[in-house]
């Protein structure tokens, strides 16, 4: 009798065990950014994720599993073991239609590839994309394509496609930082073997496909110059607008830009300057209110879990300002933004975090090259490992996860 007696309570302590676990992302976590790590962990193994917008920084809520938390453990993310009947307070917590918070439900990890010349050639200006180091970093797998990937067709094989500091114009970067010979040869590689006559002709077949990539359904990301210059190629498509310098003939005088064309920017003038690698701008795109050694900041709006689910999510942190940071292109011109555009952080004279829709897909884009680099490009990889509570950085993983979700139009 006494046996069965043990073996009863036993069995209800089974039943009583916590069988969730919540992975706080207020200040409470221990690293941040490999915190998204062990979402996307779960969802690779086809096991659902639930995303509670507003509530503790933007907290993940899984299953309970030995699995889960040994991994919690080896990567150094906090975690809190709750029972079921927690849990179920806090979806009616969230619930609550008088409270600006919400539980999205992820599905399914999202397919990620990366667009960079680490495909063909050295790229050492690579090594500080900031997509690439923080995937890496939180443990998130992806895969590395090229031109020859995407003339191909090969995005059709990914869900979510990143951009960083690429050049799409066909002007190698407009200065000699950004790339090197090796990289220059590499790209009028590729170009010769499909039959372009310069880079600036391939670097437009890249960019219209990526733009159809989009419309089509897919996840589009682009940071730095990689926003600025994508437009600027799509909108001035039958103009020759690269420098002599580059292409060894010279500009339109008048080059007609198409602004239907573009993705997320109308009424920019070009910067077509004919001197010996003329600077770094593209076009009045680009903007900063930063000086050299200044502090500045910018803010994220605040927007309905419950109607604005998408930009809710791309906004959560468990922080609302975060530190200006420069870029080839830092930052986007206010009158430059197409209207249909969602501005979701700003600083005081410029956009720094816009997001819209086009066809069946979605683009994000963010200004600047490395949320926690130095000022200027001179200079080694971040370590992340000194930075695991980055709030800019943050952004970026927000973008990796929101694909998965079950969403909602936005209403506003």
């Amino acid at each position: 009798m006494v046996r069965l007696a043990t073996v009863f309570f036993v069995l209800l302590a089974g039943v009583a065990r916590a069988n969730a676990v919540l992975v706080p992302m207020d200040e409470l976590q221990a690293n941040h950014l490999k915190a998204y790590g062990i979402a996307y962990w779960e969802l690779k193994a086809d096991r659902e994720v639930e995303w509670l917008l507003n509530y503790r920084g933007g907290s993940f809520m899984m299953a309970a599993s030995n699995a889960l938390e040994l991994e919690c453990k080896v990567r150094g993310v906090s975690y809190e073991v709750i029972s079921d009947a927690d849990a179920e307070r806090i979806r009616r917590e969230l619930a609550d239609p008088n409270v600006n918070r919400e539980v999205v439900k992820l599905l399914k990890a999202a397919k990620i590839v990366v667009y960079s010349p680490i495909k063909v050639s050295k790229a050492s200006f690579e090594d500080t994309d900031a997509v690439l180091l923080v995937l890496k970093y939180a443990e998130i797998p992806f895969e590395v394509v090229y031109d020859e990937e995407i003339l191909k067709g090969d995005l059709a094989l990914y869900d979510w496609l990143h951009l960083h500091h690429e050049d799409f114009t066909g002007q190698f970067g407009r200065n000699r930082r950004r790339m090197s010979p090796e990289d220059v040869a590499a790209q009028t590689a590729i170009a010769k073997k499909y039959g372009f006559a310069k880079v600036s002709q391939l670097k437009l077949e890249v960019a219209k496909a990526i733009k159809g990539f989009c419309a089509g359904g897919g996840y589009l990301f682009a940071m730095c110059s990689g926003t600025e210059s994508l437009d600027v190629a799509l909108a001035a498509e039958g103009s020759d607008i690269v420098p002599s310098i580059f292409d060894g003939d010279g500009v339109d005088a008048h080059p007609n830009l198409d602004f239907s064309k573009t993705i997320a920017f109308q009424n920019f003038q070009l910067d077509v300057s004919e001197e010996d690698y003329p600077g770094m701008s593209f076009s009045t795109i680009n903007a900063s209110s930063m000086g050299w050694g200044e502090e500045s900041w910018f803010s994220l709006f605040d927007f309905s879990a419950k109607w604005d689910v998408i930009p809710a999510m791309l906004v959560q942190n468990h922080e609302s300002t975060i530190r200006e940071f420069m870029g080839q292109t830092t930052a986007f011109n206010k009158n430059t933004v197409k209207p249909g555009v969602l501005v979701m952080g700003q600083s005081r004279n410029s956009y720094r975090y816009i997001y819209g829709e086009l066809g069946r897909g979605q683009f994000t884009f963010y200004g600047g090259h490395d949320p926690e680099g130095q000022r200027g490009f001179h200079r080694m990889p971040t370590d992340l490992n000194l930075h695991p509570h980055s709030p800019g950085y943050r952004l970026i993983l927000n973008n990796v996860l929101f694909p998965s979700a079950r969403k909602k139009k936005r209403k506003t």
